[in-house]
């Protein structure tokens, strides 16, 4: 096969907010495989809001995307060849595959996906590292009760929506802030959370106040910064923070704003706890079976927002911090 790949290689470090500069786009002939590889054609590029702390060189829980390398991301597609006898050509598979075209991998970190279970984004969305992240996050480390109230942040995105869904699946009070009045209406009247709070038109504090009376037993963070703050205000006593992401910090130029209301913890002898999902690799495919269940049942919906063409990475990517995407964002690439 005469192949040509067509890539994103990190060309600088970003300063705040990433620009298309801070890429390369280029091209190149595809090699012949090695014994014990495979090759895939990518279908969709998961894009997340991680992609841009891997672009900083900083100390981290994986190292930095390196200067020419290809952009870091996961992504799905189909085998084209393979000399690994684990992978059959036609297999459709699902791993860190970069921002480009088409992918040779040893096969570590690579997994198959059925196409018969679920259609393919949703292996990106809510059987993919968000689901896994809402899932084992928010049972696992935060440990809500039934009754209980539990308050997402980021609340419309890839994680948090299914984080909601999985509280009221869990008997749970679910209540999400989100920005944007079509957000907040698709998380209560599609996604069945109790409440929703647009930070964009009310403050956050007193709308908190208003919708959890009894305080917050579980607070699932994406976003950090002033919405974290008034959380912890509003916490009830032996509350779970779960640190998931912190999205509002990640484009800063000067330090990370911490929480200045960390003493809530104290007050009300809660706990602040990080998460990396990559901790429960182990478990994911016990985690997949059940909320492909939940998805079966109809308990558990997915939203994926698809971009077309390989060439929109960086525009694309940046939707993620300025809200413009409306679910688990996925760049779409053509089948052949």
């Amino acid at each position: 096969m005469n192949l040509i790949n067509h890539k994103f290689e990190l060309a600088a470090r970003p300063v705040g907010v990433p620009k298309r500069s801070d890429w390369n786009y280029k091209q190149e002939s595809v090699r012949n495989l090695a014994d014990g590889e495979l090759l895939v054609k990518i279908l969709y590029i998961s894009l997340d809001p991680a992609m841009r702390g891997w672009m900083n060189d900083s100390k981290s829980y994986v190292p930095p995307v390196a200067i020419g390398e290809t952009m870091r991301a996961l992504a799905l597609g189909r085998v084209l060849a393979s000399k690994n006898a684990s992978f059959a050509v036609g297999d459709h598979v699902y791993g860190p595959l970069g921002v480009q075209e088409f992918a040779i991998t040893n096969g570590g970190a690579i997994i198959k996906v059925d196409p018969r279970v679920a259609p393919l984004p949703v292996y990106l969305g809510v059987l993919g590292m968000p689901g896994m992240t809402a899932y084992f996050a928010l049972l696992e480390v935060g440990k809500p009760q039934p009754g209980q109230t539990v308050v997402v942040s980021g609340a419309a995105g890839a994680v948090g929506s299914v984080v909601g869904q999985i509280a009221k699946i869990k008997d749970c009070r679910a209540v999400g802030i989100a920005g944007g009045a079509k957000k907040c209406q698709y998380i209560v009247k599609e996604l069945g959370f109790d409440a929703a709070i647009d930070y964009k038109t009310e403050p956050v504090a007193k709308a908190l106040q208003n919708h959890c009376p009894r305080g917050i037993d579980v607070y699932f963070d994406n976003v950090g910064g002033d919405i974290l703050d008034a959380a912890l205000t509003q916490l009830a006593r032996g509350a779970r923070v779960v640190i998931c992401g912190a999205i509002s910090q990640y484009n800063n130029t000067t330090p990370t704003k911490g929480p200045s209301n960390y003493l809530s913890l104290l007050v009300n002898r809660a706990s602040m706890i990080g998460f990396l999902v990559s901790d429960y690799a182990s478990r994911f495919a016990e985690a997949a079976r059940e909320m492909a269940g939940w998805i079966a049942s109809g308990k558990l919906k997915s939203r994926e927002d698809i971009v077309e063409g390989l060439d929109k990475f960086p525009e694309t990517l940046l939707k993620l911090f300025t809200g413009e995407n409306f679910g688990k964002l996925i760049l779409k690439l053509p089948e052949s």
